[in-house]
């Protein structure tokens, strides 16, 4: 397993985006595969240094991890910030989706494309820490 520590700042995310490259070139993955996770991971680190660090008025670090076996990679991020569930916001329902840009509502697409990115999301908190869990098939 490797694992990089990173402040609770916008700052990070390029290493965040250095770190998951390390993690799909390791697991082998494919430029489209290696997209989808980075998309997912950066929407969700985001999220966390935004709404669980900066907009509680909090200050911390997102350690991240990932192992690959002979079947996944999975990469996760824990963070002591505020609680923040990602299946617990509201997805855009498909018809939403189908509408012209100029009538979607504004905001929660970054969640769903994270969620619908990867092969399996999991979301836990555990006492003060929130994990987020990201699973890509090999």
């Amino acid at each position: 397993m490797q694992s990089l520590t990173v402040p609770g700042t916008l700052d990070s995310l390029s290493a965040i985006a250095d770190f998951i490259k390390t993690a799909a070139a390791t697991a082998g993955l494919d430029k489209k595969a290696s997209y989808r996770l980075r998309l997912a991971v950066d929407e969700i680190a985001t999220n966390v240094i935004v709404h669980g660090y900066e907009e509680a008025g909090l200050e911390g670090v997102l350690d991240l991890t990932f192992d690959v076996d002979e079947k996944a990679l999975t990469f996760g991020i824990e963070d002591t910030g505020a609680a923040y569930d990602p299946h617990q916001h509201l997805l855009p329902e498909e018809d939403a989706l189908k509408l012209p840009l100029e009538q979607r509502q504004v905001g929660g697409l970054g969640i769903y494309l994270a969620l619908q990115g990867v092969d399996k999301f999991i979301y836990e908190r555990d006492g003060d820490r929130n994990r987020n869990t990201f699973v890509m098939n090999r």
